[in-house]
């Protein structure tokens, strides 16, 4: 890092813009500016904020720091500094359909063709082949590597990849995994804790008796009563019905199912299974499974619902509803707020890499041939099939995290003790919003001056007409009119490239690595009869020892920060330069260090603690 000093002789007066020009030498020498301060004669000092590459034989046009709507600007050369900087970011910048349906990307077939202001510094760093291989080597699994269609002898046999990295909460799933006591406890809070909702009435599709689970409940009750009091819960995987399975090795046949599976409340407060069905269609060929059961019959059953969990999860909460959309609202960013517009400058922090990862995913990860198809049922094309499906479901007002939780009838405290990932989920939210309403109540003095910030209004359109294609049923704005609104649209926004990506990425080497509770492929189809199967039957199912290990270091691979990460608050490229924004950070990292100490508070001595949530955990953006 080097710092230049330049004296000026003669009187400039007032500076409205400062120029920078590179010069092109033999090798490459790309410049990256973090910032220019002029001193006036007077003592002033302004910032001009660049925080960008200066490549080739380019020029950068700089406006100083403090943040402007457009009808703050009153002279030509302003609005025409603004206009133009748009203009080159939307000819920089454009829309692209990767696959039908799906929201609208990055138009780069690789990462060397992004923009380089949004490239990842170290290419390498992000390279999903090398991290992957580095992670098997970590992990000292490579010698298994290559055994694809060798199955592992039993449980204890996965043991042999499994045991090289423990910590407290993966040691913990493969002693309990068996549990229905744990079985029941990820709904709530492992990786995937946005399925489970409460069952307001059990389905015709799923013919459940008294009978069958009379043994479950424990409150004297008939089912329907434990229904009418918000007793039982469910999680149906509706979505994966008729999803095509992976065929790209012909050597190994793979499957798929959708499950629904219901879930009690016991006495304790616990949420426990208590039916499984493994297919959408009642018949006598697709049983109801249940805890009084042979062992294996059930354990296979909740075994497959794992299974289905880990790819609704890797598809549609991780990949659609964090990655994809995330990178929708940062390339309307780019394309539509000038970098002297507040918002700009507030969500900058929040896009940082976003669009690089999901290029460099695009590249390698989930493409035709893609590492995803090397171990995963849902690999070669299944998991663009349930991005489609997946879209009707997309909606503005799910990505509202306390809405959503409330849609699910899942927000009561009292009812619901145990849900850490919405208390902690909750509180963020709340942090976030009222630090946006904060910057917003700074530069908008009214709902009028929110209708008529023209470039405001053309980033919602962007987002609604690209990004949700404009399907109406979205319930995304078109238009938005007023502050209240504006702060709750940069909540979903903050929130959901920060916290929401948070607690669906970073658990899966917790709650993934012991293959058994999160198979990514199954290689039998689902059981059609009950008391048939043995513990040899379940081992033949499971993934076999090549794509265990790719799983593994998948999930290792997904689960680690990255070197330079910068966790939420953390803003140290100052875009802002106004003191009643920067009051109103030093405000929003004080609320966050309160949530991370109660929850530091509420982990101690916990066998299973949630920390996801912890702001001290949880990156400013989508970038692993």
């Amino acid at each position: 890092v080097d710092s230049y000093d330049v004296t000026v002789e003669e009187d400039l007066g007032e500076i409205q813009l400062i120029k920078i020009e590179k010069r092109k030498y033999w090798c490459q020498d790309d410049w990256y500016l973090k910032y220019i301060t002029v001193k006036t004669p007077m003592g002033d000092y302004l910032e001009f904020p660049c925080y960008r590459w200066i490549t080739d034989e380019k020029e950068i046009v700089l406006r100083d720091g403090r943040a402007k709507l457009p009808r703050d600007d009153k002279t030509q050369i302003l609005k025409q500094h603004r206009r133009k900087e748009l203009e080159t970011r939307q000819k920089t910048y454009r829309w692209k359909e990767w696959h039908p349906g799906f929201p609208l990307s990055i138009d780069a077939l690789s990462h060397r063709d992004l923009p380089r202001d949004i490239q990842f510094d170290n290419e390498k760093g992000i390279d999903f082949i090398l991290n992957y291989s580095k992670a098997m080597e970590n992990l000292y699994i490579n010698r298994f590597m290559h055994m694809f269609q060798s199955s592992w002898s039993d449980f204890a046999d996965f043991e042999r990849i499994f045991v090289r990295i423990s910590n407290t909460i993966s040691e913990y799933v493969m002693q309990h995994w068996k549990e229905d006591f744990m079985f029941g406890y990820q709904f709530l809070n492992g990786c995937n804790p946005v399925l489970i909702r409460r069952c307001t009435e059990i389905p015709k599709k799923m013919p459940v008796t008294m009978d069958m689970i009379e043994c479950s409940l424990e409150r004297n009750l008939t089912l329907e009563e434990e229904v009418k009091q918000g007793n039982i819960f469910i999680v149906d995987y509706e979505l994966l019905d008729g999803v095509d399975a992976n065929k790209t090795d012909p050597c190994t046949i793979q499957y798929l199912a959708a499950p629904i599976c219901l879930l009690y409340k016991n006495l304790e407060n616990k949420i426990v299974p208590i039916a499984i069905q493994l297919g959408q269609k009642p018949g006598p060929d697709n049983p109801i499974f249940l805890p009084s059961d042979d062992t294996y019959d059930w354990l296979l059953a909740k075994i497959w619902v794992r299974s289905s969990d880990f790819h609704v999860h890797q598809t549609v909460t991780h990949l659609l509803r964090t990655h994809l959309v995330s990178e929708v609202f940062s390339i309307a960013m780019f394309r539509q707020l000038p970098a002297v517009h507040p918002l700009f400058k507030l969500l900058v922090p929040h896009v940082r890499f976003t669009i690089a990862i999901n290029t460099k995913a695009r590249e390698q990860l989930i493409c035709e041939c893609g590492l995803f198809d090397k171990a995963n049922a849902t690999g070669g094309g299944g998991h663009v099939q349930m991005v489609q499906k997946a879209m009707k479901d997309l909606t503005y007002s799910s990505l509202c995290f306390p809405e959503e939780i409330k849609a699910k009838g899942m927000d009561s405290k009292e009812d619901i003790p145990y849900y850490y990932y919405r208390d902690d989920g909750i509180k963020v939210w709340e942090a976030i919003k009222s630090f946006a309403e904060d910057v917003i109540h700074i530069y908008y003095e009214t709902d009028e001056v929110v209708c008529e910030d023209v470039e405001l209004q053309a980033f919602v359109k962007d987002i609604y007409v690209y990004g949700m294609r404009g399907v109406k049923a979205s319930g995304f704005p078109k238009t938005i009119r007023t502050r209240e609104k504006l702060a709750e649209y940069l909540t979903v926004i903050m929130f959901t490239t920060s916290a929401q990506h948070a607690a669906v990425n970073f658990g899966q080497y917790d709650w993934c690595s012991w293959i058994p509770n999160a198979p990514p492929t199954m290689r039998c189809p689902p059981p059609t009869k009950k008391g048939t199967v043995t513990i040899e039957q379940i081992v033949e199912t499971l993934p076999d020892r090549g794509r265990s290990c790719w799983h593994l270091g998948a999930v290792w691979a997904l689960s680690q920060f990255q070197d330079n990460e910068l966790f939420l608050g953390m803003y140290p490229d100052e875009h802002f330069v106004e003191k009643p924004v920067k009051e109103a950070m030093a405000k929003f990292r004080k609320a966050l260090d309160e949530i991370v100490n109660a929850i530091t508070e509420r982990n101690k001595n916990k066998k299973l603690p949630y920390y996801y949530l912890s702001p001290d955990r949880i990156p400013n953006s989508v970038a692993v």
